[in-house]
């Protein structure tokens, strides 16, 4: 759906800078560093994610962190199911009163989920979502994205708005100085690329750093085994691979594989060069690697 159709259906009314302050101080809410809340108030921002995560009618959408509901509206104007996990209970409290308030004809599409997304399992959803869209607290970004895309295969499109340098990091490509663990992690689940950036006075408060939306969409068919135990292998692998990152693999998966010798013949065998640095890999060299242990 494009922009210019979301904006069209108009049922929702957007929070803006005045609404957002105004809600804050009725709900007694001070933004916390430690939750990483910073709270959207530009209408064209959060219709231009939704714009980009492109889902519609038939999706069935998780956001998290909704905070005071600025995103939570925009996404209820295009789907007909929204589940908003909130770990703060005085957010998650207000949330449904707001869009009752601001899209009374939306109101019985959103769920809440109290909880820590770190934490939430699928039993604790009340369906499976099919598009993961959210304003990602900056602090616990990566770690929450890559639990719920283990968590919720279900997902197959997901949309984040997260710092810029993490956005950056997730999209980059094998040689890079950025190129890291996330990007590895998050390329065993799909297609990673940025969807644009946004800039920092579209929050309150206002954030020290500028913004990136990513996209990653679920391979329709994975050209690996995505189940658990796979993932912890391939997982495993990568994480030693860069915990020693300015040293060959052979050096740096030692302790992996039990001694250098024995690193150097599962990097033969994988068709990878023992002298090979782990940002040269990409995630089916990671994948190859981890079938021989």
């Amino acid at each position: 759906m494009s922009e210019s159709e979301i904006a069209g259906r108009g049922e929702a009314a957007l929070l803006g800078p005045a609404e957002v302050r105004v809600l804050a101080e009725r709900f007694g809410v001070r933004p916390t560093k430690q939750l990483g809340q910073n709270f959207v108030h530009d209408g064209n921002t959060v219709r231009r994610i939704v714009s980009a995560a492109g889902v519609g009618r038939d999706d069935v959408v998780l956001e998290v962190g909704p905070g005071l509901g600025s995103l939570t509206l925009a996404i209820l104007d295009v789907v007909d199911r929204v589940i908003a996990v909130e770990i703060d209970p005085n957010l998650a409290g207000h949330l449904p009163g707001t869009v009752q308030d601001r899209a009374p004809k939306l109101a019985d599409r959103l769920s809440i989920v109290q909880a820590d997304a770190l934490r939430v399992r699928a039993a604790d959803l009340p369906a499976a979502p099919t598009a993961l869209v959210a304003n990602l607290p900056y602090n616990v970004a990566v770690p929450v994205l890559l639990h719920l895309l283990a968590e919720l295969p279900s997902i197959r499109t997901t949309l984040i708005m997260v710092q810029l340098e993490v956005a950056d990091r997730l999209s980059a490509k094998p040689g890079g100085r950025i190129y890291g663990i996330p990007s590895v992690k998050a390329g065993f689940y799909g297609t990673v690329r940025r969807a644009g950036t946004v800039g920092r006075q579209i929050f309150w408060p206002v954030p020290q750093v500028e913004s990136g939306l990513v996209r990653i969409d679920r391979f329709d068919e994975a050209p690996w085994p995505i189940d658990e135990e796979h993932r912890k292998k391939v997982f495993e692998v990568i994480d030693a691979a860069f915990a020693q990152r300015r040293k060959t693999l052979r050096a740096a998966l030692a302790g992996w594989a039990g001694s250098p010798v024995e690193a150097e013949r599962r990097l033969v065998a994988a068709g990878i060069a023992p002298t090979a640095r782990g940002e040269t890999l990409d995630t089916a060299a990671y994948v190859r690697l981890a079938a021989q242990a």
